[in-house]
């Protein structure tokens, strides 16, 4: 609602009427900006919820500390005014590119300064950032009442706070600090705290700004350059390398039609490189321009799926191939029999585009979700537009049913998640009458089918010329190993628990 509420406004301002203030749409766009930051971290923790694997991902890009400062600052600054605080942010010449998260460094960033606004009554906070020693450093100071050596130990403690009162006055759930350290050392950096009390609080943390160097070499990743069965293939050097430890991780290309996998991959090994091919023909070109750990193919189990394999059993420099299924937009609208498949928040333009895209007939727009708010946005949205649709809601999916026996609009926007009759019964039922079967449905949900616990049934490894015994006893072993319940630190095999 936030984010498309303020959408609204930035974007089609004329409908509330003549001459918003300047002032006014500065104020929506920051609350639209930290909106979307919000939307990032909350995606996160719903990922976080689906992993056992008890860590964190991290999405690495290349940018700037400077970018991630001019972005935190301006986030802050109007609570730092209506305080009347000094903020100022000083950064050093020639700042090397850090590879970061950029998303998590920016919340240890506003985690510091909020921090530093709230318990700062007089004065104000000042943000640097410089570089020394391989590393980029960056540092929060504060002219507020200090901290008490007993205490710092404990400060980036998770729901740790100094004392029962603060949480009354100043807010905050003791979180911030902590997991500011998690994001930062996850990172390979480190973070530190200097306090006086009476004087202020400076907090500092570093980031590396290049690769940590590996434990030790991927000799597996080597071996994708040589030929095991050669004479002159590759063999374990018995001494220590005097060459620089390369920089590159391992590439993967992958093959898919919608960025279902995509997303997984990156957000999950945030070290391999990934390169996207949508389309057969491409697969050949990209893997002879460079060798690559593997070809990844996503796609529904098919006749078509079985083909493509077939055509691509003959891969330059042996790659092989992993066959999966990860189902994306395209599967779910396959699957419920629909024309389009939103997640929401849904912006204004891809609601008015998967509307327009069923032509220009469509006049009448049935609405259906059980959230007044919702219904709200999404009308305003469509009866803004420039084709000025006419507009039907209902709250349940039975109202919709009868809506669209008895009004038979151009289109359903149909919510899935719905008390009493969901979604999924709606269709189901429209299905099964001849007189609104025909009306054409467009999902809009928060229900990402890339989302579910489980995401394919199916995992195929193929590779050209066949595998050889040891090929095919090392991948019954790489596999059973990953898919083995893990044990318990008494030895015993700790029971898989069922799916959510």
């Amino acid at each position: 609602m936030i984010i498309g509420f303020s959408d609204m406004i930035m974007q089609a301002p004329r409908i509330y009427g003549d001459g918003l203030p300047p002032a006014l749409l500065a104020d929506v766009a920051a609350i639209r900006r930290n909106s979307q930051h919000l939307v990032k971290l909350v995606d996160d923790v719903l990922d976080l919820s689906q992993i056992e694997a008890g860590r964190m991902a991290l999405s690495k890009e290349w940018t700037t500390i400077r970018e991630i400062m001019n972005e935190a600052v301006l986030a802050v600054r109007s609570f730092f005014e209506s305080k009347g605080l000094a903020l100022d942010a000083e950064t050093a010449l020639d700042m090397p590119p850090i590879f970061c998260d950029i998303t998590r460094i920016r919340q240890v960033l506003l985690n510091l300064l909020s921090n530093a606004g709230r318990f700062t009554e007089r004065g104000g906070v000042r943000v640097r950032a410089w570089s020394a020693d391989d590393e980029v450093l960056v540092s929060v100071s504060d002219t507020g009442p200090g901290i008490a050596p007993k205490d710092q130990a404990k400060i980036f403690e998770p729901f740790s706070q100094l004392d029962g009162s603060i949480r009354r006055r100043h807010g905050g759930s003791g979180l911030g600090l902590s997991i500011s350290r998690q994001f930062v050392e996850m990172h390979g950096g480190r973070i530190w705290l200097e306090s006086q009390e009476g004087v202020g609080t400076t907090i500092t943390f570093s980031l590396p700004t290049r690769f940590a160097p590996p434990t030790r070499l991927d000799t597996e990743d080597a071996r994708r350059w040589f030929s095991p069965y050669s004479e002159y293939g590759y063999r374990l050097r018995t001494r220590p390398s005097k060459a620089p430890l390369p920089g590159a991780g391992p590439r993967f290309v992958l093959l898919e039609k919608e960025p279902a996998m995509e997303r997984l991959l990156r957000r999950y090994l945030g070290e391999v490189e990934i390169t996207v091919v949508r389309d057969n023909s491409k697969v050949l070109e990209e893997l002879n321009r460079s060798p690559a750990k593997a070809l990844v193919v996503n796609g529904l189990p098919s006749q078509e799926f079985t083909s493509t394999l077939g055509g691509l059993a003959d891969l330059p420099f042996g790659v092989p191939t992993i066959a999966c299924w990860v189902p994306g937009e395209e599967e779910a609208v396959r699957r419920l029999g629909v024309t389009r498949y939103l997640v929401k928040p849904i912006s204004r333009e891809t609601l008015l585009g998967a509307v327009e895209a069923l032509g220009e007939h469509v006049r009448t727009v049935l609405l259906v979700d059980d959230e007044p708010d919702v219904l709200h946005l999404f009308g305003r949205m469509l009866s803004n537009a420039e084709r000025d649709y006419h507009v039907l809601r209902a709250r349940n999916g039975r109202q919709a049913l009868n809506l669209l026996r008895e009004r038979r609009p151009d289109v359903m926007l149909l919510d899935l998640i719905m008390p009493g009759m969901d979604g999924t019964q709606v269709l189901e039922e429209k299905n099964h009458d001849p007189a609104i079967r025909d009306i054409p449905t467009v999902v809009i949900t928060s229900r990402d089918p890339a989302g579910e616990p489980i995401l394919s049934n199916m995992l195929t490894v193929t590779r050209g010329g066949g595998l050889s015994g040891r090929d095919l006893l090392a991948c019954i072993q790489a596999i059973s190993e990953a898919l083995s319940p893990p044990e318990r630190t008494d030895g015993r095999v700790q029971p898989e628990m069922p799916a959510a």
